[in-house]
C-alpha cells in the first residue's frame, strides 16, 4: 500500500513539474506559448464572428439584388394568381422559401423549401416590414437569423418591391444558413490548422532562442558555483547586454565586495583577537615567571639573607607594578570600546599643556623641552583624558630621544578653520622604520620587544590614545623618519 502511494505521489509530482517547469528556460517557453495561444484564440473568435457577418450580409445583399432583378409587375402577377411551387418561376431563389406581404400586412407563400408546409415559412414582426416599406430602394439589405424547429437556422431577407402604379408589398425570402455555417467551419478549421502549426513552430524556434538569451545566465551559474570562500575576489562579467543580466552580474558583483570585505574583517579581528591574547599572555607571563621565580628564591632560604630578601621584594614589587598597569590599560581599552563617558567642557588646550609644564620637564630630566602655545584654542575637551594622551606622547618621546642631547617640542595652534585645535609633539630620537607607521596604533604592537620591555611598556599607549582622539571627535596620526626624530600631531574638532 505504501508503495502504491509513493508511485502515485511521484507520478504527482511528475505531473506538476510538465505542467509547471521548475526550470525558468520552460517557463518562459510556456508562458510564451501560452500566450500565443490564447491571441490566436481570440483572433480566432474575433475572425469567427466577423466571417459570419460578412458571410450572412454577402449572402443578404446577393438576396437583395436578385429580388431587384424581378419587375414589379411580375410579383404582382404571382401574388394575384397565387402562384405557389413552379420550380422554373422561382429560379433566381432555389432552395429558398418565398412570401409576398402587401400592404395591408397580408403574407402570401409563393413557395416552401423542398416543398415543406407553408406554416415552416417565418413571420417577422408588422413593424418590420413597415420599415421596409418606407425605406429606399438602394438601401442596404434587412435581414434577420431565425430559428425554425423543422429547417433549422434560417436567414430572412426582406425587400419592398415596386411597380409603375407605385410601391406594392414587401418581398421576403429564407434561405437556410447551413451552407454559409459550412463555409465558416471550414475557414475556422483553416485558422485552426494555421494556429496549431505556429504554436508548433514557436515551439521549434522560441527553445533555442530562449537558450541562447539566457546563455548569459547560465554562465553566471556556472561562475557562482565556483565561488567559495577562497575565491571571492572573483566577478561575474558585466557586458551591458541584456540589461536585466547585467543589472544582476552587477547587484552580485557588489554583494560579493560586501562580503569580501566582511570576510577579511572577520579575518582581521580573529587575527586581531589571536594576536591581542596571545600578547596579553605573553605580557602577563613574563612578570608572574619573575614573581614566581623569586618566590622560588625565597622559598630555598635566600629569606634568611636580608639583602636577597630586599632585592627580591623590590623586584617583585616592580613586576607587580607592571600587571597592575597592564591591567589597567587593558580595562581602560574595553572601557573605550564599550562605554566610552567623556565630560566636555570647554578647555583652552595651550592653558591645559602649560600647566602640565613641570610634570613633563620632570619626566623629561636633561632633555630640552620648546613648548610653543601663544594663541588661545578653545575646543570641548575631556581635561583627565587629554592629559593621559599627553603624557603618552611626551612619555614614548622620552623613551626614544637621548638623555643629554634629546629636544622635544609641543606645538599648540589652530587648525585652517579657525575653530579646531592641533596638538603637536615632536622629537629628535632615533625615528621610526617606515614599514612600522602604518602598524603604530594597534594593540600590543611594538616596534622594539626588548626595548619596550626595559622601560615597561606593553604597546597599548599609543592604542590608549587613539581611541581617546577619536572620542573626541579628532583623529591622531604619526610621522617620523630612521635617525630624523617623529612627530605625533593630533587634531581635535572646535566649537561651531
Amino acid at each position: 500500500m505504501s508503495s502504491r502511494a509513493g508511485r502515485q505521489i511521484a507520478a504527482t509530482e511528475r505531473m506538476k513539474s510538465f505542467v509547471f517547469p521548475h526550470s525558468l528556460r520552460y517557463q518562459l517557453l510556456s508562458r510564451m506559448l501560452l500566450i500565443v495561444a490564447a491571441l490566436l484564440l481570440v483572433i480566432g473568435l474575433f475572425q469567427y464572428l466577423l466571417m459570419e457577418r460578412f458571410l450572412y450580409q454577402n449572402r443578404a445583399s446577393a438576396i437583395q439584388r436578385q429580388i431587384q432583378s424581378v419587375p414589379g409587375d411580375m410579383w404582382e402577377r404571382f401574388n394575384s394568381f397565387k402562384r405557389r411551387g413552379p420550380a422554373d418561376s422561382f429560379i433566381f431563389f432555389p432552395s429558398s422559401s418565398v412570401a409576398f406581404v402587401d400592404k395591408e400586412g397580408k403574407m402570401t407563400v409563393l413557395s416552401t423549401i423542398n416543398g415543406s408546409s407553408e406554416a415552416n415559412v417565418p413571420h417577422l414582426d408588422s413593424k418590420k416590414y413597415a420599415e421596409a416599406l418606407d425605406s429606399p430602394r438602394k438601401a442596404k439589405p434587412r435581414y434577420e437569423i431565425v430559428h425554425q424547429q423543422d429547417d433549422g437556422e434560417q436567414l430572412v431577407v426582406i425587400q419592398a418591391v415596386r411597380s409603375f402604379n407605385g410601391t406594392m408589398g414587401v418581398v421576403q425570402v429564407s434561405t437556410s444558413t447551413k451552407p454559409l455555417k459550412g463555409e465558416l467551419y471550414r475557414q475556422l478549421l483553416l485558422f485552426g490548422g494555421l494556429a496549431l502549426a505556429a504554436l508548433i513552430g514557436g515551439l521549434l524556434t522560441f527553445l533555442p532562442a530562449i537558450r541562447r538569451t539566457l546563455t548569459p545566465l547560465s554562465r553566471m551559474i556556472a561562475t557562482v558555483e565556483q565561488i567559495d570562500s577562497g575565491t571571492l575576489a572573483e566577478r561575474l562579467p558585466e557586458n551591458g547586454l541584456p540589461l536585466e543580466i547585467d543589472r544582476l552580474s552587477h547587484s552580485f558583483n557588489r554583494m560579493l565586495e560586501r562580503l569580501q570585505f566582511s570576510f577579511l574583517a572577520e579575518q582581521e579581528a580573529k587575527e586581531q583577537m589571536r594576536r591581542f591574547v596571545a600578547d596579553a599572555s605573553h605580557e602577563l607571563r613574563t612578570p608572574l615567571t619573575s614573581i614566581h621565580g623569586f618566590l622560588e628564591v625565597l622559598l630555598r632560604g635566600a629569606v634568611s639573607d636580608p639583602e636577597k630578601l630586599t632585592r627580591a621584594l623590590r623586584s617583585m614589587h616592580g613586576e607587580s607594578e607592571r600587571i597592575i598597569k597592564l591591567v589597567n590599560d587593558l580595562l581602560l581599552l574595553a572601557k573605550l570600546d564599550r562605554a566610552p563617558e567623556l565630560r566636555l567642557k570647554s578647555t583652552d588646550l595651550s592653558s591645559l599643556v602649560i600647566d602640565m609644564e613641570p610634570q613633563l620637564r620632570i619626566l623629561a630630566g636633561d632633555r630640552e623641552i620648546r613648548i610653543d602655545a601663544p594663541r588661545t584654542a578653545i575646543v570641548p575637551l575631556d581635561d583627565d583624558k587629554i592629559k593621559q594622551v599627553l603624557l603618552n606622547l611626551f612619555h614614548n618621546a622620552v623613551q626614544h630621544t637621548d638623555p643629554v642631547e634629546g629636544v622635544i617640542r609641543i606645538v599648540v595652534a589652530r587648525d585652517e578653520s579657525g575653530h579646531g585645535a592641533s596638538l603637536t609633539i615632536q622629537d629628535n630620537g632615533t625615528g621610526i622604520a617606515e614599514e612600522h607607521l602604518p602598524h603604530l596604533f594597534e594593540r600590543f604592537y611594538r616596534i622594539d620587544s626588548s626595548r619596550a620591555r626595559k622601560h615597561g611598556g606593553a604597546g597599548l599607549g599609543l592604542s590608549i590614545s587613539r581611541s581617546i582622539v577619536e572620542l573626541h571627535g579628532g583623529h591622531i596620526k604619526g610621522t617620523s623618519r630612521l635617525g630624523e626624530g617623529s612627530l605625533f600631531r593630533i587634531d581635535l574638532p572646535g566649537i561651531e
